[in-house]
């Protein structure tokens, strides 16, 4: 476990290797799992502000979704998540021509309508953050690949022998800004390095 200041993220963030197969595995995550997309008290209020900007990028079903049960839904779980289409696809989310899932929020970000690119916890996959029951200022930072889902991006990972934490630096950046990564990157070139020694 790596402590830096409040946030102890596991060491497999920094020993395991990851770079999502998106031609294999399709964006599965998108749609896959027991909720929609966690999300921050602050991505509610970009949703309730760029909703506009966003509803063109989706599908007819994701917009009745949201008609139905709203921009985001409380979780027991997970706290305020994305809405789902019956448990299933994430209600801002479409399939391209090659069948890969797409986020509208995103495609709305790259076409320069808004300043967010998607829900954080998204871009961070397969990397989950926890907040402690005890403590809700220590947060947990842990990989958790899916096992058949993300086996693709594991394998690529090892192929091309990209850490999990260089893999996600932009979203850990996004989440934890600068001075964290860099944490984090020192500490695992020191284990890389000591590893070596051993």
């Amino acid at each position: 476990m790596i402590a830096i200041d409040h946030i102890l993220v596991s060491d497999e963030v920094v020993e395991e290797q990851f770079v999502c197969d998106l031609n294999k595995c399709k964006g599965g995550c998108c749609e896959d799992g027991d909720a929609g997309a966690p999300m921050e008290m602050w991505e509610l209020k970009k949703l309730d502000e760029f909703y506009d900007v966003i509803e063109p990028y989706m599908t007819k079903e994701g917009i009745a979704e949201v008609k139905r049960g709203g921009k985001y839904v409380y979780d027991q779980e997970f706290g305020w998540v994305t809405p789902t289409i019956n448990g299933a696809i994430c209600a801002y989310g479409y399939k391209d021509d090659m069948g890969i899932i797409k986020c509208g929020i995103e495609q709305a970000y790259n076409d320069g309508k808004l300043d967010w690119k998607k829900p954080v916890s998204c871009h961070l996959f397969p990397i989950l953050v926890r907040k402690s029951k005890r403590d809700p200022d220590v947060e947990y930072v842990n990989y958790q690949p899916r096992e058949d889902l993300c086996k693709c991006g594991c394998n690529l990972g090892k192929k091309l022998k990209v850490p999990v934490y260089e893999f996600l630096k932009e979203a850990l950046i996004r989440k934890y800004g600068e001075e964290f990564y860099n944490a984090l990157s020192a500490t695992a070139e020191q284990m890389k390095k000591n590893q070596s020694n051993d």
